[in-house]
């Protein structure tokens, strides 16, 4: 018989049950060989999901160094025009969230992800060439279409591999490219601004231009090196197929396969659960902040330092965002560390409050300056955070894809919603738009705590619950579609 690196056995249960034999997992297993298993999932898998996310967040986020290199001059854009601009990614945005995250299970993230990379990364460069504020609109629209299923899939396509203490960690190595993108964009446009020109394409036009074409390469070594789950990854043996299958199902309470087909009542439990719904509304609120340094922190910037050149000014918008970078990995790796995340939602929150109190009670440039820090390393957390502790709160693979679909679409309903935190009449202070998002970081922690005394109550509730009787009568196919609502679930802070 052949070794395995875990003990594996096949559980007769009783048929008053409703399941007359069901194969599960008594998950023993080699440390040495689960870590050896893991290392080689985070290389082979990482950084190409992180690049890809790193050039959808530039892709997103560079109209805001666009901006200060003369976009709204020559598109004619006054007023509102560019936070119209901006709301009509977000409109597209969070339309597709939800769908997308589906399309990514039914195609396969393997196929779905470098797909939709190499669809925004041709709107990317679409955008070189737009010459009026409908064409920019329009441009926008399409480029919320086609990144409305990054953040999501690939926090999906992770769950595929890792174990729940094991996500938050993973999700934060991609989604602090977030942050690393204001840095990495920042620089990447001083560079691009000091070349003549591109081709045809000047000024503001070349950042989109060389831009879409590094996203576009990005896309086509993604078909390469991403495989859609364990069973079909060429770079694993038998053994460690079996293994990444078996710790992944260890922890899916009630369910018989790893990756179950689309189901209309797992879906919804994904959607309906408690802890999505809740968890969605502080990553709408966290958004608020996020999505609204990615556009205006050059803005901001250039009230806060307007002696200095163009790019000066973008330069001045790296080092916030490599502190947030910092903090991004740190908050989520101590998550893995203690297997909380709630905690860390209460850690990171105030962070954010004291950068916007800062904001509002002092005009002096290098108090304003430092306050970015403080929000860019309370915010950017959340993105892994948020995606793990809905992922972690529900038991099947489809519930997961729609909870992770949910909890981004809500997030992007924070985005669209800072297009039009800081308006031009605010300025240069913009003592509304700071007052806002300090009202949305007080709200984090008190909804954050909130949550976490519910958990605690329900857990308590459920285990006077008697499971035996309550499956008592139900067939394996009820049972697994109980997902959250399986009396032997409990909650995870």
């Amino acid at each position: 018989m052949e070794t395995l690196p875990f003990e594996h056995r096949d559980v007769e249960e009783k048929a008053e049950s409703g399941i007359s034999e069901e194969s599960v997992v008594e998950f023993k297993v080699d440390e040495k060989a689960e870590a050896k298993l893991r290392r080689k999932i985070d290389l082979m898998i990482l950084p190409t999901v992180s690049l890809l996310y790193l050039f959808c967040f530039i892709d997103r986020a560079n109209i805001g160094n666009a901006r200060l290199a003369g976009l709204e001059t020559d598109l004619g854009l006054h007023r509102y025009d560019y936070n119209i601009v901006l709301s009509c990614f977000y409109v597209s945005y969070i339309i597709f969230e939800i769908p997308c995250n589906i399309l990514c299970k039914k195609m396969g993230p393997g196929w779905f992800i470098p797909t939709t990379t190499l669809l925004f990364g041709v709107t990317s460069i679409g955008t070189a060439f737009v010459n009026n504020l409908s064409q920019a609109a329009g441009v926008r629209f399409l480029l919320g279409i086609f990144e409305a299923g990054m953040l999501p899939g690939i926090a999906y396509y992770l769950s595929r591999w890792y174990r729940r203490r094991e996500l938050a960690f993973r999700l934060s190595v991609y989604i602090c490219m977030s942050s690393l993108a204001g840095a990495f964009g920042g620089l990447l446009a001083s560079g691009i601004l000091n070349l003549p020109h591109f081709g045809g394409l000047h000024k503001w036009r070349m950042i989109f231009g060389i831009e879409g074409i590094i996203t576009c390469s990005l896309a086509l070594v993604g078909f390469v090196t991403l495989t859609d789950r364990p069973e079909t990854a060429r770079w694993l043996s038998k053994e460690e197929k079996e293994l990444a299958i078996a710790r992944v199902k260890s922890e899916r309470v009630g369910q018989t396969e790893v990756l179950d087909k689309i189901d209309m009542k797992k879906l919804i439990r994904g959607i309906s659960s408690p802890v999505t719904m809740g968890v969605s509304f502080v990553f709408l609120l966290d958004n608020v902040t996020v999505q609204g340094l990615a556009f205006f922190l050059p803005t901001i910037i250039k009230t806060i330092y307007p002696a200095k050149s163009v790019i000066e000014q973008q330069l001045q918008t790296v080092p916030p965002y490599v502190v947030g970078g910092f903090f991004t990995l740190l908050i989520p790796w101590m998550s893995t560390k203690f297997d909380h995340r709630l905690a860390f939602f209460v850690v990171a929150s105030p962070l954010m409050m004291v950068g916007y109190i800062m904001f509002l009670a002092s005009t002096n440039a290098q108090v304003r300056y430092g306050a970015t820090f403080l929000i860019a390393s309370g915010a950017f957390a959340f993105g892994a955070l948020c995606n793990a502790q809905v992922s972690a709160n529900v038991v099947s693979d489809t519930a997961r894809a729609s909870a992770i679909g949910l909890n981004v679409m809500f997030g992007n309903i924070g985005g669209l919603i800072s297009t039009w935190s800081f308006l031009p009449f605010d300025g240069p202070d913009y003592p509304i738009g700071n007052g806002l998002n300090l009202a949305t970081s007080s709200m984090i922690l008190v909804v954050s705590v909130l949550l976490w005394v519910w958990i605690k109550w329900d857990n308590g509730r459920r285990e006077k619950r008697n499971v035996e009787q309550e499956l008592e009568g139900l067939d394996w196919k009820e049972i697994e579609d109980l997902d959250w609502k399986h009396p032997g679930f409990r909650w995870h802070p």
